[in-house]
Protein backbone atom coordinates (compact mmCIF):
# COMPACT_ATOMS: atom_id res chain seq x y z
CA UNK A 1 0.00 0.00 0.00
CA UNK A 2 1.46 3.40 -0.80
CA UNK A 3 1.51 6.57 1.61
CA UNK A 4 -1.33 8.15 -0.21
CA UNK A 5 -3.68 4.58 0.24
CA UNK A 6 -3.08 4.55 4.33
CA UNK A 7 -5.98 5.10 6.21
CA UNK A 8 -6.21 8.02 8.16
CA UNK A 9 -5.67 5.56 11.41
CA UNK A 10 -2.46 4.31 9.36
CA UNK A 11 -1.28 7.64 8.67
CA UNK A 12 -1.61 8.49 11.79
CA UNK A 13 -0.36 6.15 13.50
CA UNK A 14 2.89 6.48 11.46
CA UNK A 15 2.87 10.49 12.54
CA UNK A 16 2.55 8.90 16.68
CA UNK A 17 5.81 6.79 15.37
CA UNK A 18 7.81 9.91 14.21
CA UNK A 19 7.16 12.19 17.51
CA UNK A 20 7.97 9.33 19.57
CA UNK A 21 11.31 8.68 17.78
CA UNK A 22 12.41 12.55 17.40
CA UNK A 23 10.80 14.31 19.79
CA UNK A 24 8.60 16.85 17.65
CA UNK A 25 7.09 16.52 14.08
CA UNK A 26 6.69 19.10 11.36
CA UNK A 27 3.74 19.28 8.99
CA UNK A 28 5.89 20.42 5.93
CA UNK A 29 8.15 17.21 6.17
CA UNK A 30 4.97 14.98 7.06
CA UNK A 31 3.07 16.24 4.33
CA UNK A 32 6.62 15.13 2.09
CA UNK A 33 7.24 11.85 3.31
CA UNK A 34 3.33 10.71 3.52
CA UNK A 35 2.74 12.11 -0.06
CA UNK A 36 -0.38 14.10 1.38
CA UNK A 37 -1.15 17.67 1.53
CA UNK A 38 -0.56 19.97 4.08
CA UNK A 39 -4.17 20.12 4.75
CA UNK A 40 -4.56 16.15 5.42
CA UNK A 41 -1.86 16.55 7.71
CA UNK A 42 -3.41 19.59 9.55
CA UNK A 43 -6.07 17.38 10.00
CA UNK A 44 -4.41 14.60 11.02
CA UNK A 45 -2.92 17.03 14.04
CA UNK A 46 -5.94 18.58 15.20
CA UNK A 47 -7.58 14.89 15.27
CA UNK A 48 -4.70 13.36 16.99
CA UNK A 49 -4.59 16.31 19.51
CA UNK A 50 -8.13 16.06 20.27
CA UNK A 51 -7.55 12.10 20.90
CA UNK A 52 -4.62 13.54 23.46
CA UNK A 53 -2.16 12.23 21.52
CA UNK A 54 0.21 14.99 21.05
CA UNK A 55 -0.33 18.68 21.46
CA UNK A 56 -0.27 21.02 18.61
CA UNK A 57 2.41 23.79 18.06
CA UNK A 58 3.35 26.27 15.18
CA UNK A 59 4.16 24.45 12.45
CA UNK A 60 3.88 20.89 13.75
CA UNK A 61 3.07 19.04 17.28
CA UNK A 62 4.85 18.23 20.14
CA UNK A 63 4.59 15.24 22.82
CA UNK A 64 2.27 15.75 25.58
CA UNK A 65 3.81 17.46 28.70
CA UNK A 66 3.12 14.87 31.79
CA UNK A 67 0.58 15.15 34.01
CA UNK A 68 1.45 13.74 37.26
CA UNK A 69 -1.56 14.49 39.08
CA UNK A 70 -1.87 17.20 41.97
CA UNK A 71 0.41 18.76 43.49
CA UNK A 72 0.28 16.50 47.30
CA UNK A 73 1.34 13.53 44.79
CA UNK A 74 4.19 15.41 42.82
CA UNK A 75 5.56 16.34 45.94
CA UNK A 76 6.88 12.82 46.59
CA UNK A 77 8.56 12.08 42.80
CA UNK A 78 12.27 12.11 42.09
CA UNK A 79 12.81 14.75 45.09
CA UNK A 80 16.66 14.47 44.57
CA UNK A 81 16.59 15.45 41.05
CA UNK A 82 14.11 18.28 41.93
CA UNK A 83 16.68 19.16 44.87
CA UNK A 84 19.73 19.36 42.10
CA UNK A 85 17.49 21.35 39.95
CA UNK A 86 17.13 23.99 42.88
CA UNK A 87 20.62 24.07 43.55
CA UNK A 88 21.77 25.11 40.38
CA UNK A 89 18.39 27.85 40.17
CA UNK A 90 19.75 29.96 43.49
CA UNK A 91 22.55 30.33 41.85
CA UNK A 92 21.40 33.69 40.05
CA UNK A 93 19.88 34.85 43.25
CA UNK A 94 21.52 37.82 45.12
CA UNK A 95 21.28 39.31 48.77
CA UNK A 96 18.17 42.11 49.25
CA UNK A 97 16.17 40.68 45.74
CA UNK A 98 12.19 40.36 46.03
CA UNK A 99 11.41 36.85 44.88
CA UNK A 100 8.25 35.48 43.45
CA UNK A 101 8.24 31.15 43.69
CA UNK A 102 5.06 29.77 41.20
CA UNK A 103 3.70 26.94 42.54
CA UNK A 104 5.13 23.61 41.83
CA UNK A 105 7.42 20.66 43.46
CA UNK A 106 10.29 22.03 41.67
CA UNK A 107 9.70 25.68 43.02
CA UNK A 108 9.16 24.26 46.23
CA UNK A 109 12.67 22.00 46.45
CA UNK A 110 13.65 25.77 45.50
CA UNK A 111 11.98 27.14 48.73
CA UNK A 112 14.02 24.67 50.55
CA UNK A 113 17.04 25.64 48.97
CA UNK A 114 17.26 29.26 49.84
CA UNK A 115 20.27 30.81 51.03
CA UNK A 116 20.40 32.17 54.51
CA UNK A 117 20.69 35.32 55.86
CA UNK A 118 20.48 36.79 52.17
CA UNK A 119 17.67 39.52 53.52
CA UNK A 120 15.40 38.15 51.03
CA UNK A 121 11.66 38.91 50.69
CA UNK A 122 9.78 36.30 49.08
CA UNK A 123 6.07 36.48 47.86
CA UNK A 124 4.31 33.00 46.62
CA UNK A 125 0.45 31.88 46.03
CA UNK A 126 1.45 28.48 46.79
CA UNK A 127 0.23 27.40 50.26
CA UNK A 128 3.02 24.37 50.59
CA UNK A 129 5.66 26.96 49.87
CA UNK A 130 4.21 29.91 52.14
CA UNK A 131 4.11 27.12 55.12
CA UNK A 132 7.40 25.97 54.41
CA UNK A 133 8.97 29.27 55.00
CA UNK A 134 6.85 30.79 57.24
CA UNK A 135 9.10 30.14 59.85
CA UNK A 136 12.37 31.51 58.85
CA UNK A 137 13.59 34.83 60.24
CA UNK A 138 16.12 35.80 57.75
CA UNK A 139 13.67 36.23 55.35
CA UNK A 140 9.81 38.21 54.80
CA UNK A 141 6.84 36.21 53.47
CA UNK A 142 4.59 37.67 51.07
CA UNK A 143 1.47 35.41 50.51
CA UNK A 144 -0.49 36.21 47.54
CA UNK A 145 -4.08 34.68 48.69
CA UNK A 146 -7.51 33.66 47.15
CA UNK A 147 -9.11 30.40 45.95
CA UNK A 148 -6.82 27.85 45.62
CA UNK A 149 -6.70 24.96 43.30
CA UNK A 150 -5.65 21.47 45.07
CA UNK A 151 -4.36 20.00 42.32
CA UNK A 152 -2.01 23.00 40.69
CA UNK A 153 -1.72 23.88 44.73
CA UNK A 154 -1.52 27.82 44.36
CA UNK A 155 -4.13 30.79 44.76
CA UNK A 156 -5.67 31.38 41.23
CA UNK A 157 -8.45 33.61 39.92
CA UNK A 158 -8.55 37.64 39.50
CA UNK A 159 -8.01 38.72 43.32
CA UNK A 160 -4.16 36.53 43.15
CA UNK A 161 -3.81 38.21 39.82
CA UNK A 162 -4.81 41.71 41.28
CA UNK A 163 -2.53 41.31 44.19
CA UNK A 164 0.15 39.69 42.46
CA UNK A 165 0.65 42.05 39.35
CA UNK A 166 1.04 44.75 42.40
CA UNK A 167 4.56 43.43 42.69
CA UNK A 168 7.37 43.84 41.25
CA UNK A 169 9.90 40.73 41.68
CA UNK A 170 13.84 40.87 41.03
CA UNK A 171 13.55 37.12 39.86
CA UNK A 172 10.39 35.22 39.18
CA UNK A 173 10.73 31.36 39.78
CA UNK A 174 7.79 30.12 37.20
CA UNK A 175 6.36 27.22 37.62
CA UNK A 176 6.62 24.70 33.78
CA UNK A 177 4.23 22.12 32.73
CA UNK A 178 5.99 22.18 29.31
CA UNK A 179 9.13 23.77 28.02
CA UNK A 180 10.36 23.77 24.14
CA UNK A 181 13.13 25.70 23.30
CA UNK A 182 10.46 26.94 19.70
CA UNK A 183 7.35 26.37 21.52
CA UNK A 184 8.11 28.41 25.01
CA UNK A 185 6.55 27.69 28.29
CA UNK A 186 3.11 26.40 28.75
CA UNK A 187 0.60 25.10 31.30
CA UNK A 188 -2.08 22.92 31.79
CA UNK A 189 -4.53 25.35 33.32
CA UNK A 190 -5.95 28.04 31.17
CA UNK A 191 -6.07 30.34 34.93
CA UNK A 192 -2.83 28.80 35.69
CA UNK A 193 -1.41 30.26 32.62
CA UNK A 194 -3.09 33.67 32.56
CA UNK A 195 -1.55 34.26 36.18
CA UNK A 196 1.99 33.77 35.34
CA UNK A 197 1.85 35.44 32.53
CA UNK A 198 0.76 38.62 34.68
CA UNK A 199 3.66 37.71 37.20
CA UNK A 200 6.39 37.52 34.50
CA UNK A 201 5.55 40.38 32.95
CA UNK A 202 5.15 42.59 36.47
CA UNK A 203 8.92 40.96 37.01
CA UNK A 204 12.32 41.80 35.66
CA UNK A 205 13.91 37.95 35.30
CA UNK A 206 12.12 34.77 34.86
CA UNK A 207 13.65 31.76 35.43
CA UNK A 208 12.38 28.33 35.46
CA UNK A 209 13.43 25.05 37.01
CA UNK A 210 12.50 22.07 34.51
CA UNK A 211 13.08 18.28 34.76
CA UNK A 212 14.24 16.50 31.99
CA UNK A 213 10.57 14.81 31.49
CA UNK A 214 9.03 18.08 30.75
CA UNK A 215 11.67 19.49 28.24
CA UNK A 216 10.99 19.38 24.45
CA UNK A 217 7.01 18.71 25.35
CA UNK A 218 4.13 21.52 25.40
CA UNK A 219 0.69 21.53 26.98
CA UNK A 220 -2.12 23.16 25.93
CA UNK A 221 -2.14 26.68 27.09
CA UNK A 222 0.85 29.03 26.10
CA UNK A 223 2.79 30.91 28.59
CA UNK A 224 5.51 32.44 27.54
CA UNK A 225 8.05 32.60 24.49
CA UNK A 226 11.23 31.11 24.78
CA UNK A 227 12.83 34.07 24.72
CA UNK A 228 11.19 35.57 27.27
CA UNK A 229 12.79 33.54 30.09
CA UNK A 230 15.87 35.42 31.23
CA UNK A 231 17.44 32.06 32.89
CA UNK A 232 16.78 27.40 32.61
CA UNK A 233 17.67 25.22 35.01
CA UNK A 234 18.10 22.00 33.43
CA UNK A 235 19.38 18.63 34.97
CA UNK A 236 22.77 17.44 34.57
CA UNK A 237 21.32 14.77 31.92
CA UNK A 238 18.91 17.18 30.34
CA UNK A 239 18.34 17.19 26.52
CA UNK A 240 21.25 19.14 24.68
CA UNK A 241 19.33 19.93 21.81
CA UNK A 242 17.24 21.81 24.13
CA UNK A 243 19.58 23.32 25.90
CA UNK A 244 21.10 24.63 22.96
CA UNK A 245 17.58 25.84 21.27
CA UNK A 246 16.80 27.73 24.72
CA UNK A 247 20.70 29.14 24.28
CA UNK A 248 20.46 30.19 20.85
CA UNK A 249 17.28 32.67 21.97
CA UNK A 250 19.82 34.31 24.46
CA UNK A 251 18.46 32.26 27.46
CA UNK A 252 21.18 31.64 30.23
CA UNK A 253 21.33 27.57 30.63
CA UNK A 254 22.07 26.42 34.05
CA UNK A 255 23.13 22.90 33.99
CA UNK A 256 22.33 20.82 37.66
CA UNK A 257 25.44 19.19 39.54
CA UNK A 258 24.13 14.88 39.34
CA UNK A 259 21.96 14.38 41.58
CA UNK A 260 22.69 12.54 44.62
Amino acid sequence: MSAEELLPQQRQGLILERLLAQGRVLAVDLARELEVSHDTIRRDLREMAAAGMCQRVYGGALPLSPDHGPLARRRGLEPARKAALARAAIALIEPGQLLFLDAGSTNLAIAEALPADYRLTVATNAPAIAARLAEREDLQLIVIGGRVDPRIGASLGRAATRDAEALRSDLYFLGVCGADGDAGVSALDYEDAQFKQAVAAASRAVVAAVTDDKLGTAARYPVLAADALHALAVEHGGDAAQAEAFARRGVRVLRAAPSR
